[in-house]
């Protein structure tokens, strides 16, 4: 990876940008709509590769620069983020359906002209390039005409989800204790963070045989987790020293599966960096 001191005003922004993508032009930053939450989020657009930015902060931590200490030991990471994600909301926004309708094709200068968002004809080349994977096209002489199909995004969708549900495992030791409905499960909810619930996520739960669980809704029951084997280890020797002491009989400690202590959720780690809607 290749580090970046981004500058503004007397701070130092860190930014580390993930190797691979090509390049030594310098990036632009630009505010786009994210495609789940509709909020101004700033991402990095470089070499033609766009980035969402992450930022990483540990409870302890401080930077050495040259002869200077920085107390604030945070840091935000660029990494590379599928166009098709964060385009969709304005194509499908584009065709402008009515009912039953297929909707309208449109082209693309006309689909990335978002009222408040003028960054997004950045976009223009990177468009053409990714986004007739998930659309239907039209040839009118030298124009070319697009319309999301939702048959096509699906099937798209569903590749990435079985992708990720492969990963997993080889990211994090956890998840390979886990039965494989469950990664599948997860690796849908970790799509579904770039996804509106209405109607992609749904249609992907529907199409993949899943019961639909409402990402809104905070889950009582954490026992499929990756870190729950742990809490349920706790639980169980609690219960254990109580039933002990009633009886006043020494007892073994339950025994439970072997988890990775101390390990964190890789979601967990970072967080967006985000402005305020315009």
């Amino acid at each position: 990876m290749s580090c970046t001191v981004w500058w503004e005003g007397a701070e130092k922004t860190r930014v580390l940008i993930a190797s691979g993508c090509g390049g030594n032009k310098p990036g632009e930053l630009l505010t786009l709509r994210h495609p789940k939450s509709e909020n101004g989020t700033c991402y990095l657009f470089s070499n033609g590769v766009l980035q969402e930015i992450q930022w990483f902060k540990q409870p302890y931590g401080s930077w050495f620069l040259g002869d200077y200490i920085s107390q604030d030991g945070s840091l935000y990471m660029a990494t590379p983020v599928d166009p098709v994600f964060i385009l969709l909301p304005i194509f499908d926004e584009a065709r402008m359906m009515k009912g039953e309708d297929a909707g309208k094709f449109r082209q693309l200068d006309e689909i990335l002209f978002v009222e408040g968002y003028p960054e997004y004809q950045h976009l223009l080349l990177l468009a053409e390039k990714c986004m007739e994977i998930v659309c239907q096209t039209q040839e009118v002489g030298s124009m070319k005409f697009y319309r999301l199909d939702n048959s096509k995004f699906l099937a798209w969708l569903t590749c990435k989800v079985r992708c990720l549900k492969k990963t997993l495992p080889e990211l994090d030791k956890n998840y390979a204790a886990q039965d494989e409905k469950q990664t599948l499960v997860d690796a849908v909810s970790i799509v579904g963070e770039y996804l509106k619930t209405d109607p992609w996520l749904k249609l992907l739960y529907d199409h993949l045989g899943l019961e639909f669980v409402d990402p809104t809704v905070k889950e009582t029951n954490t026992e499929n987790s990756p870190n729950a084997n742990e809490n349920k280890m706790e639980y169980s020797n609690s219960l254990q020293e109580k039933e002990n002491k009633k009886t006043g009989k020494p007892g073994k400690q339950t025994k439970q599966a072997k988890v990775e202590t101390g390990s964190k959720n890789i979601r967990d780690m970072f967080s967006r960096a985000c402005k305020k809607k315009r």
